[in-house]
Formats: structure tokens, C-alpha cells, sequence
């Protein structure tokens, strides 16, 4: 079976929906055309950066350009098939782009693997995609591969790129980089650009494996047309020229990183900047002081970090100093909102303009004294978008950082619309909103309720081919009209602003039949009581509503959930009147416990009905993180994972109703990119003998460690910026009860 629209053969076309006239209209175009205009016109600008031995390698977009021939060319030689798969697995480096569109050039497919995955998901996705080569950064990754090598037919060779290989390992068809490169430069041109000439716009370049939050991860087939078409559309959106720096730190096996690092700036001629592998483990702040990045893009728990260690420091200031970032944050704030949805304004005039009377009376006091101190500690002072991808930013983030005049745009999509769907920017956003679609795409509400609400579907050159091998479920995403279903609820205003309020997945519908989003709820009580890290709503198929939630506290350098709590959780105990320093004493205190259910009625005096109010709540003995399975790559949460997990504690919610959670409509998810899940009734899991070296880059958003200079934040910043407690949920009045036993 297959459609006009969509197709699950890597090798098969689909229709490119160019449009007669606007952003649509423009003419198809192969990656390797995009790339080779871009070298054409600025084939002596610097393309890519990276620092070894601690100077920086540069290369000028020429050099890029022949080494990706090269790497095309090796490829070919060594065998490499058309439309067949090569995938890369490390952290963001220029090899790594050299491999994705060398393997694009040679006619192949590139595939991205998460560093965390194991050596068994590997295989998964090698044997799914029938790569013929992989190419990993170190040992480390490379005894993963080979593990499972001779279960993988298909594949022929193994290279790694920031490693030395053995003659044991040479054996086994693995290489070293330098090797690798060598193979290329014999191979005559013209093979090279016969592969060139039969390469179609509309036919797959790229696989974007899904993070596997409600099953094995599935293979997005992105087309050239999908990829060119998204990045060039997002340079001009987002004023992206020659002249601009990105930083690239984030998982590039993500869709956001490959727009936003890779393709975005081949597009149109910007420099990459590679950040540490260590990155965010507290070297990331040094890179953005010295690159000083004209665009930053980071997940939510990246800005949440940030956030958390400026306020720790900004804390512990007292008098004129509080008081003048206090009335700094005032100005900061009305300046956000007088920007919003800006209409009468040319776009970038905000930032062109500072004088202007249009702003607020001592904005420029405020920005000499304290605003552009904050930005060039962290690196942001020339930065003229921030933007928030991958996962939801809670509004009190956004807040926050707009307070310091550091406006935070948040980005809507997912991989199958090869990344965005709506942006938001200066003078076109709306606070709570992900923005307005990217012009030349389309989007509706699909049977929408009496408040708006209903499934997000959009249209236009930017959605996927289809799942690779999937028939079933791509006719199922893509209608006969071309309308891809995102799986997504939201609402657009009367100014077309999208506003996303829960996941048809995560929808839960009640023993009375009634609908709940979850996330909204679990953000109302995450905001009431900010000891709470993670909280999940349940209630699927039941009589009533019930949650769990974790504790905030302090993580290794595993990402791994440690018994003491984090500062944040230590300054809520403070206020509380509580003595607890660790998880477990912060559980068996009852003015903790007091507050978390405060937070609970609090947000349950919000709730729309009955059935939306939480009866009953439990505190789970450790946090949620990826290497216990809670959290998928991307940080997203595993709900069937929980349920199964935490089974036992669940179900002695609903024992007094003899109304137990049904079981997962299936056995929990396969997702060997993290430690072996230990059974429902165990508290916590066994400690993990898992390497730092092997986690990616999301396994470490927990442990942002930003080192911001004391003395110079001393000097700008001198007040607690925002008061994360609520003083109604803070007093710990009210009767104590036992742990573990929280009803409402």
C-alpha cells in the first residue's frame, strides 16, 4: 500500500506540495544543492569550529564542502549502496556532520543513535535500518557495535572518528578516521557525481529514529525537499545570515539539532560552534562566553538550570542591591509585554532601538546595570533569539528569563514535520503560546470542542515520508488529504497563536467517562509546591484521580538520582520549618508532606470539574531520570513505564475502592538505553555500573553546572529574583499524617 502523500520504502518517492505562488512556491531542491550554493557564495567564510588541544580547528565552508566529497567517496568505494543507511553515534563534532551529509552525498541515508543507547538498542535500529556502516566517536561506543556485529549482516564497516582502533579491531572491518578519509581520495569524480545527478528532492536523505516513549523507537523518513525546504524557511524566519554563530551542543541524533546546528547553517552560510562533550557538565557556560552565539537554543531543563543556579546565587543578596533587581525585573517585565504580538513595530526594532521611548522610563539604567551584566556572564549578551525546543517550558521559566530581558521563544513541532510547525519571535509571540505556523505550511483543529480544543494537523513541504517499513501506522499519521495528525491537543486564537494543552496519548478518560488532560495538572501542582521535581496524573479507567511524584534532589554524574536534596529542595525545608536534608527524611516529615498536599488543593480549587480534582497522592522515594527509565532521551515522560514500575504503589491507592489500575494495554516498552527496570515493588533501583563517558548529552540536563563568577553576579545582580514559594503553601500549618498515606 501506499499514497501520493506518504510511502515506507526508503527508497520510494512522494509528491513534493509545491504551491503556485509563496514561501511554498520556490523550487525543490537536494541537500547537495543547497550546500553547494552556499559554498559558491561563501566558500571562504568560516563554516565549522571546533577547539582540540585547547586552539580552535576552523573550517571555511570549501574545506567542509571537499572533505564531505571525500568522506562520500570513501563511502562508495567501501561499498556503501543508493538509499542504503549509514548510521553516526557520538557527541557533536565535525566528523559527525562530515559522516551525515558525506553519506548523504554518496547517495545513502543518515541515520543518528543516541550515545545512551545500549548495546542491544543499537542493534535495533542497525538491523532496522540495514545500515551498511556506522560511524562512532570513541571505544567506548565501538565495543557497543561490536557486540552485536555479527548478528548484522548488512553491515561492513565500523569507523571511528576521536579514537584509535586496534589491529584486533582492524580485523573485524573497523577503521579509524584518517583511514577512512584516505579511501576517498582515490576514487575517480565522476562516480561521485553520477551518485549527484540521480538524487531526487523528493526521495529519503535522512532518518530521524523517535526516542520510543510509547513503543520501539520508529524510523521518520525525512526527504531532501522536507530538510532544504524547513532550513532555509527557518534562516529567513529567524533572520539567520552569514554573520550568525551557533553553538552545537545538543544531541544531534534530534531533530532540532540537525535543523538548528546542521542544516539551518549550511543553509545559509553561519558558523558552528562545538561545544565540550563535557558540556553540560559546566563547560558549556565557558563556550557561550568566549563564542558569544547570535542564536541559543536549549530544552527546557537547560533554561530550568540556568534559571535555578543565577536565583542560587542571587539569593543570597540583601538591600539596595535586591531592590534594584527587583525594579530591574519590573522594567524587564513590561518591556516582554509591551512586545508581545507586536504589530505596529518593524520586526527586530526592540532590540535595534534601545533608547527608544517606546520603552519603559529607565529601561537603559536597568540594562546597563543588571541586564547586560546577567548576559554576558552567560555568554548571551550578542544573542538576538533564545529560543525552547523538544519538550513544554513551563511559563514561570519564561517569566523569568523575560524579567531579565532575555526573551525565551518557544518552538512547536516534532520529527515528523522535520522539526518546527509554529515559531514564536520578537514582535510575534504571545505569552502561554508555541507562536504561529511557519509561513507556507498549513494547520487546522480537527473536530475541535466547545473550547477549541482538538487534534493538531498540519500540511505542507516540511511533513515526513512516512515510517520506514510502517505502512500501518504512517497510514494512520498521514490522511488521504495529506493532513499529518500530530497526536497533539491545542487550540489556535483569533490571531492563529497555537496553544498546546495536552497529548491525545495522555489523555485520560475516567471510570465516568470523562476527559482529563494530565499535564496541565501536574504543572499546576509542580508550580504550587516547588520541592516537587516530577509529578504524573492517574486515573485512566478509574473512579478518581490520583498522582505520584518525586522529590527534587541532587543527581551524579550519571544522571542518577541521589538520597540529598538539591538547594532548591533545601530552601523549601528552610522556609517550612523543616530540618529534612535528604529524600528520605523529607519523606517522613509531615510539614513536607502538609505542603505537597496544599499544592495539591490548590490546584485542584483550579481543576474545571469533580472529576478533574486529585483525591489521593504518593511520594515516590526517588526521582524520575532516564537511567531508571521514568524519562525517555529527550526527557519526555514514560507514563507505561511509571505505571508498571511504581505498580504496587499505585494500586494500594485505589485498594479502599477494591479499584485497582488496569495493566498497560501491552508489555512496557523495550528501551535498552537504560538500566534494567527493576520490579513494581521495589523502591529503588540497583545501582548502575553504566560509564559517564556513555550517557548523551540529555542525560546530563539535570547537572547544568553554569559556574557563574559569585563576585561578578555579586556586583550586577543583587536580589532574590523571584520567590519560587508560594507563602499560603509555605507556613506548614496544618495536621500533620503519615508518610505515604496522602489523601484528600
Amino acid at each position: 500500500m501506499t499514497s501520493k502523500h506518504w510511502t515506507a520504502d526508503p527508497d520510494g518517492e512522494v509528491q513534493i506540495k509545491k504551491t503556485l505562488s509563496g514561501p511554498s512556491s520556490v523550487p525543490p531542491r537536494t541537500i547537495h544543492d543547497v550546500f553547494l550554493a552556499t559554498v559558491t557564495a561563501h566558500k571562504d567564510s568560516p563554516a565549522l569550529k571546533v577547539k582540540r588541544t585547547n586552539r580552535w580547528a576552523s573550517w571555511t565552508y570549501q574545506q567542509y564542502y571537499e572533505d564531505c566529497s571525500t568522506a562520500a567517496k570513501a563511502f562508495i568505494k567501501l561499498g556503501l549502496q543508493p538509499a542504503s543507511a549509514v548510521c553516526i553515534m557520538g557527541f557533536n563534532a565535525p566528523e559527525w556532520f562530515i559522516a551525515d551529509i558525506g553519506s548523504i552525498m554518496a547517495g545513502g541515508i543518515a541515520a543518528g543513535i543516541y550515545t545512551t543507547n545500549s548495546a542491544e538498542s543499537c542493534k535495533y535500529i542497525l538491523s532496522h535500518s540495514k545500515a551498511q556502516f556506522i560511524v562512532v566517536e570513541n571505544r567506548i561506543m565501538l565495543d557497543k557495535i561490536l557486540q552485536v556485529k555479527p548478528q548484522l549482516p548488512n553491515l561492513l564497516h565500523v569507523i571511528v572518528y576521536n579514537d584509535h582502533v586496534s589491529k584486533e579491531q582492524m580485523d573485524q572491518n573497523v577503521m579509524d578516521w584518517a583511514t577512512f578519509m584516505k579511501i576517498g581520495i582515490d576514487l575517480p569524480e565522476y562516480e561521485l557525481q553520477w551518485r549527484l545527478k540521480n538524487q531526487k528532492p523528493n526521495k529519503c536523505s535522512t532518518l530521524i529514529y523517535t526516542s520510543g516513549t510509547t513503543g520501539p523507537p520508529k524510523a521518520v523518513m525525512l526527504s531532501h525537499d522536507n530538510i532544504s525546504w524547513t532550513a532555509l524557511a527557518c534562516c529567513q524566519i529567524l533572520n539567520v545570515r552569514e554573520t550568525s554563530d551557533v553553538v552545537s551542543y545538543l544531541p544531534l541524533s534530534h531533530i532540532a539539532a540537525q535543523i538548528i546546528d546542521l542544516h539551518g547553517p549550511m543553509a545559509c552560510g553561519a558558523t558552528v560552534w562545538f561545544a565540550k562533550p563535557d558540556a553540560l557538565k559546566g563547560t558549556l557556560v565557558d563556550t557561550l562566553q568566549e563564542v558569544r552565539p547570535t542564536m541559543f537554543l536549549g530544552v527546557p531543563r537547560v533554561w530550568e538550570k540556568i534559571q535555578d543556579k543565577v536565583e542560587m546565587q542571587i539569593n543570597e543578596m540583601k538591600g539596595f542591591k535586591r531592590a534594584l533587581t527587583k525594579w530591574a525585573q519590573r522594567i524587564g517585565t513590561d518591556v516582554g509585554e509591551a512586545k508581545q504580538n507586536s504589530t505596529e513595530l518593524p520586526r527586530g526594532y526592540w532590540m535595534a532601538d534601545r533608547k527608544s521611548k517606546e520603552y519603559p522610563a529607565g529601561y537603559w539604567f536597568a540594562d546597563r546595570l543588571v541586564f547586560n551584566k546577567i548576559k554576558q556572564i552567560l555568554g548571551l549578551d550578542r544573542c538576538i533569539l533564545q529560543a525552547s525546543a523538544a519538550a513544554p517550558i513551563t511559563q514561570e521559566t519564561v517569566a523569568f528569563f523575560q524579567s531579565l530581558d532575555i526573551p525565551v521563544y518557544e518552538i512547536y513541532g516534532m520529527s515528523e514535520c522535520s522539526g518546527p510547525q509554529t515559531l514564536s519571535f520578537d514582535g510575534q509571540h504571545k505569552a502561554g503560546s508555541t507562536g504561529k505556523s511557519i509561513p507556507g505550511s498549513e494547520i487546522k483543529i480537527e473536530n475541535p470542542d466547545r473550547d477549541g480544543n482538538g487534534e493538531i494537523c498540519y500540511r505542507g513541504r516540511h511533513i515526513f515520508m512516512g515510517y520506514m517499513h510502517d505502512e500501518e501506522t504512517t497510514g494512520k499519521t498521514i490522511d488521504k488529504d495529506g493532513w499529518l495528525h500530530s497526536g497533539d491537543i491545542g487550540k489556535l486564537d483569533k490571531n492563529n497563536f497555537l496553544t498546546i494543552t495536552g497529548r491525545i496519548k495522555e489523555i485520560i478518560i475516567t471510570a465516568g467517562g470523562e476527559n482529563i488532560a494530565p499535564i496541565p495538572i501536574e504543572d499546576k501542582v509542580k508550580q504550587y509546591a516547588p520541592i516537587v521535581s516530577n509529578c504524573m496524573v492517574i486515573g485512566d479507567k478509574m473512579k478518581f484521580l490520583s498522582l505520584v511524584c518525586t522529590l527534587r534532589c541532587v543527581m551524579n554524574d550519571a544522571h542518577e538520582p541521589q538520597d540529598d536534596l538539591d538547594w532548591i529542595s533545601l530552601d523549601q525545608c528552610k522556609r517550612l520549618g523543616s530540618t529534612a536534608t535528604t529524600v528520605s527524611e523529607a519523606l517522613m516529615d509531615p510539614l513536607v508532606l502538609n505542603n505537597i498536599k496544599k499544592a495539591v488543593q490548590e490546584a485542584n480549587k483550579q481543576a474545571v470539574s469533580n472529576a478533574s480534582k486529585i483525591q489521593k497522592f504518593r511520594i515516590l522515594p526517588e526521582d524520575f531520570s532516564i537511567a531508571g527509565g521514568e524519562l525517555g532521551p529527550t526527557l519526555k515522560l514514560k507514563r507505561r513505564v511509571v505505571m508498571t514500575k511504581y505498580a504496587d504503589i499505585i494500586a494500594e491507592m485505589y485498594d479502599d475502592y477494591n479499584d485497582r489500575p488496569p495493566p498497560p494495554s501491552s508489555q512496557p516498552e523495550k528501551m535498552p538505553d537504560h538500566a534494567p527496570m527493576p520490579s513494581a515493588a521495589s523502591a529503588r533501583r540497583p545501582e548502575s555500573d553504566s560509564s559517564t563517558e556513555d550517557k548523551i548529552i540529555a542525560q546530563h540536563l539535570d547537572e547544568l553546572s553554569l559556574h557563574l563568577d559569585r563576585e561578578r553576579i555579586a556586583q550586577s545582580l543583587p536580589s532574590g529574583m523571584r520567590s519560587r514559594t508560594n507563602s499560603q503553601l509555605s507556613d506548614g500549618s496544618g495536621p500533620p499524617f503519615p508518610p505515604l498515606q496522602t489523601q484528600l
